[in-house]
């Protein structure tokens, strides 16, 4: 027996939004049909009717799940290097504590409708988490090396965790390029043109990388003074670091730089000329909460980039949810549309997993999930917007 829901919007976001719409789905979730209000007329069966806009489950493309137990205990706008360090300080903890975090917020960003997530991982703790959990995962585990000496040893560290992760999905990705250093970059880049390999990176979150690159100079240079990193191997690269570090990745591998703060217009012309099929992911709140600042969006939509979105961790965001996040970009550029920031949210990301035969719109024979978006201003999120999980 099939399951009718209807809302004042259906955002199939594989099309134009549905006034009035109706959606048809089988007990296990699948969808059947999606109808017209005309359409529907010749439906005999009752329909749940819901005042808002349906539209699909949420993909999280970015997430540090195995940071929930950092929730609330570092300041906010301190910068990236002092985040880090931070983080570096207050990571480590009972095991038992980091998964009662993790259980927890797994549970919460399923209640948000998330539906799946790309999550980087530095340790197993996460697994047992996701085998039982109601949410798909793409395990992304992290490369962390910039000492050219230990980048076999770092390397061979990662290939056994992404096996400890076996049979979830997961692949190995750099960090971000202040953290990983060529020749680690060298061996990803060899492995992922022999394997499937999706790929995932911090890029151009503060101005102390830009300083680093350009000129050998800024916060970092404490930073590895702080490690007892001897940096001499180590030489200003003149431009960017995107733009260095471009030539390193794999052409047969999609790419997704997180966050972007500082990427320029030459930084997004030199991508696009390098032929790498790239995805571009905002993390709103995180951007304020570390560095309070947001990137340029306007120049990611000049050249139609494609772009997802994720919540970074909680020792960078107040809740894993991805309607806060499209809240923040509906607040600092109120014009953009919902019906293009609903495509980041969903199909984008599903397509970037490579699981858009199964997430990311309402379509015959996927199983999405769907969300309630109440307290909406016709087809646009206000600042009262909520969000309500109906499958």
């Amino acid at each position: 027996m099939l399951r009718y829901l209807s809302a004042d919007y259906i955002f199939t976001v594989s099309g134009d939004p549905i006034k009035d719409g109706i959606v048809a789905l089988h007990q296990d979730g699948e969808i059947d049909a999606v109808y017209t209000s005309e359409a529907a007329k010749s439906i005999a069966e009752p329909i749940e009717r819901y005042q808002g806009i349906i539209v699909p489950g949420f993909v999280n493309t970015h997430c540090h799940l195995e940071l929930s137990h950092l929730h609330g205990k570092i300041p906010k706008a301190t910068g990236l290097v002092s985040f880090i360090k931070a983080v570096i300080s207050q990571r480590t903890a009972d095991e038992e504590e980091v998964l009662t975090a993790l259980r927890k917020n797994d549970q919460l960003m399923s209640a948000n409708g998330i539906v799946a997530v790309g999550d980087i991982s530095n340790n197993h703790f996460s697994k047992s988490v996701k085998q039982n959990s109601r949410i798909y995962y793409h395990t992304f585990v992290e490369l962390l090396g910039f000492d050219p000496a230990k980048a076999e040893i770092v390397f061979n560290k990662a290939l056994e965790l992404k096996s400890d992760f076996a049979p979830l999905p997961a692949s190995i990705v750099p960090h971000a390029p202040y953290s990983v250093s060529e020749k680690l970059f060298s061996l990803l880049r060899e492995y992922s043109e022999s394997h499937e390999n999706l790929c995932s990176m911090h890029n151009q979150e503060s101005r102390a990388e830009t300083d680093l690159f350009m000129n050998r100079s800024g916060d970092f240079l404490d930073f590895y003074k702080m490690l007892n990193l001897d940096l001499n191997f180590f030489k200003a690269r003149y431009q960017s670091s995107i733009q260095s570090i471009l030539p390193l990745f794999s052409a047969k591998q999609n790419t997704l730089l997180v966050h972007n703060t500082y990427t320029s217009r030459e930084d997004l012309a030199a991508v696009t000329a390098s032929g790498n099929d790239i995805y571009w992911c905002f993390c709103p709140n995180a951007n304020l909460y570390i560095e309070g600042k947001l990137p340029d969006i306007n120049q990611f939509l000049a050249d139609d980039l494609k772009i997802t979105i994720g919540t970074d961790s909680l020792a960078s965001n107040d809740k894993l949810c991805i309607l806060s996040e499209l809240k923040v970009l509906k607040e600092y550029s109120p014009e953009l549309p919902f019906s293009q920031t609903i495509r980041w949210a969903t199909l984008n990301g599903a397509e970037f997993l490579g699981i858009d035969k199964r997430f990311g719109s309402i379509e015959k024979g996927k199983t999405p999930g769907l969300n309630l978006i109440q307290n909406a201003d016709g087809l646009e999120l206000t600042k009262h917007s909520t969000i309500r999980k109906l499958i």
